[in-house]
């Protein structure tokens, strides 16, 4: 009797087993953990798209590029809120039409104390960043239409640097009352001073097996987020025989 107990319970035993092993290998989901692939572009990938034309519309209009490129990254979420993201390319939040072209979005406005109320706005529509850009740049240049130096206070050549600008932005382009901090921030973050400069230097490397960004920054004398805002990388993986362009500004 003893005996048959104890093969009736190996058996029950050897049976729960394989019912456990058989479950797993058809439901191999529940051991593996999901892949999450990110395939939103970096915020260097986002500022490789627009620096170089931010740069050239800086040079040519007394402006700095490092506040344009800051407030791109601030107003439009990088290029990925609804107004700054196709089809509408608006990266500064301007409002009104552009070439008869608008969309009405939900805005979050501040009284300049800080609080903060939800309207509905007509924003400008663009074909594309660099026309939104360029419009940025003639709203800065031309200012209003009651008053065509609106915007001086932030030419380079009413300031002393970047972040008199920014101030000077505060309260009169955007109602944030932290809004030249956010800029500064950005600015400071992302080595943006380097576009306010001609480039001097451009030069393209060829990574080698073990090369890693901050090695490469390291050597020539650079900043890791430069390196991927040049190259537009969305991390920062290299591979054996990835071309990098380096810049000196």
């Amino acid at each position: 009797m003893l005996k048959f107990f104890k093969g009736l319970i190996v058996t029950v035993v050897v049976i729960c087993l394989s019912f456990f092993m058989v479950t797993q290998l058809f439901n191999p989901s529940e051991m593996e953990e999901p892949i999450v692939i990110d395939d939103r572009p970096s915020v260097e990938e986002f500022i490789g798209t627009i620096a170089e034309t931010a740069r050239d519309l800086g040079a040519q209009n007394d402006l700095y590029a490092s506040v344009m490129i800051a407030q791109a990254i601030l107003e439009s979420q990088h290029g990925q809120s609804g107004l700054g993201s196709a089809p509408n390319y608006n990266l500064f939040g301007m409002k009104g039409n552009y070439q008869n072209s608008s969309v009405t979005l939900e805005t979050v406005e501040d009284d300049g104390s800080g609080k903060l109320s939800t309207v509905m706005a007509e924003f400008r529509k663009y074909p594309s960043y660099e026309a939104s850009m360029q419009d940025y740049v003639k709203l800065m240049r031309n200012g209003v239409s009651w008053n065509r130096d609106f915007y001086a206070g932030v030419f380079k050549s009413n300031t002393a640097s970047y972040t008199e600008a920014t101030k000077f932005l505060t309260g009169s382009y955007a109602t944030d009352s932290s809004y030249n901090e956010k800029l500064n921030t950005l600015i400071t973050k992302y080595d943006l001073q380097q576009y306010d400069s001609p480039l001097k230097d451009k030069k393209t490397i060829t990574v080698a097996d073990g090369d890693s960004l901050m090695q490469i920054a390291e050597v020539y004398n650079v900043k890791v987020t430069s390196i991927k805002q040049w190259n537009q990388l969305r991390s920062d993986r290299l591979e054996a025989g990835q071309q990098l362009n380096i810049y000196h500004y």
